[in-house]
């Protein structure tokens, strides 16, 4: 991860945080959902440490469709 993104990233895992709890699902319940860790799931949420977890497009296309969000809703400035 490039560090100019560093504060999309951010945002992202804002975003991905704000649907998991809307839809009611803890962290756990999302990973396993979408076949990856809680670790995993608490890295991308918080993105905001110096470590930035990335995420594949795959799973974030799989997110969107557990979440019932449409992918754009991810990256549309609020």
């Amino acid at each position: 991860m490039q560090e100019r993104f560093r504060e999309k990233y951010r945002v992202l895992g804002l975003k991905i945080a704000y649907y998991r709890k809307k839809r009611g699902y803890t962290q756990e319940q999302l990973a396993e959902l979408i076949d990856k860790s809680w670790s995993f799931i608490s890295q991308v949420e918080a993105n905001n440490g110096k470590k930035i977890k990335g995420i594949s497009l795959d799973t974030l296309f799989t997110m969107s469709e557990v979440l019932e969000v449409p992918v754009e809703k991810f990256f549309v400035e609020d």
